[in-house]
């Protein structure tokens, strides 16, 4: 190591996941409580710290992996937050992550044993150091990235129905949609399938099951909800 570096500081460079789920209309946030010190006992975004041997965004997937047993999530990097006393802990900075997983397909077991619980993402407990601002700017990130490109689907089950679909818009953007403006722009899109199946957990007559087909989407990735 050269004089160089060995003159400048050195910092722990943390990552903290912000990992939304959709169920019953509710967006969803995955939150744990520490069981460690500074802050044991309080709410927490799940986090981790970067290994020698591995980048960002490798150590993001790992700890995700690590608290849901989830790979090949949608994840996408929000930016750093290095204010000097940020953790009482040390001088830490942290790279923030969001990610949207399927609030079905994740490892109940592993969660339990992080001590963590999925929370309504409209209210939130308090969270520990800047987490709160880790959450708002997420939301404001996935609205935008939700407007242009189709990763609401992350959060789905492979079969939908169109009025589930329009709820999980509805609960990324924070505001109602027009029923028939909504289904239209959907009728737009040649990467939204409709199937033969129907669910009738809703009604008698129940609606017809959609799916969403990534191989027409990346032939003509077009999308503008």
């Amino acid at each position: 190591m050269t004089a160089y570096y060995k003159q400048n500081p050195k910092f722990y460079v943390g990552i903290d996941c912000i990992i939304f789920g959709f169920d019953k209309g509710e967006l969803n946030l995955l939150l744990l409580k520490r069981n460690f010190e500074p802050a044991k006992g309080k709410w927490s975004l799940m986090g981790g710290f970067i290994q020698e041997n591995e980048s960002a965004d490798a150590a993001a997937k790992r700890v995700l992996s690590e608290l849901t047993g989830l790979e090949n999530v949608f994840m996408e990097q929000i930016g750093a937050f290095s204010e000097i006393n940020r953790d009482p802990g040390e001088r830490v900075i942290s790279l923030a992550y969001y990610a949207l997983v399927n609030i079905n397909e994740y490892d109940r077991e592993l969660v339990q044993q992080h001590n963590a619980y999925w929370v309504n993402a409209n209210e939130l407990p308090d969270l520990i150091f800047d987490h709160a601002q880790m959450v708002e700017k997420a939301r404001v990130q996935m609205k935008q990235k939700a407007s242009r490109a189709p990763i609401g689907f992350n959060l789905l089950p492979e079969l939908f129905t169109l009025s589930q679909l329009q709820s999980l818009y509805e609960a990324i953007y924070g505001e109602s949609m027009d029923k028939r403006n909504f289904r239209k722009r959907i009728a737009d899109m040649g990467f939204i399938e409709k199937t033969d199946k129907i669910d009738k957990t809703g009604s008698r007559r129940g609606a017809y099951l959609y799916k969403f087909n990534d191989k027409a989407y990346q032939k003509d990735p077009k999308f503008k909800l």
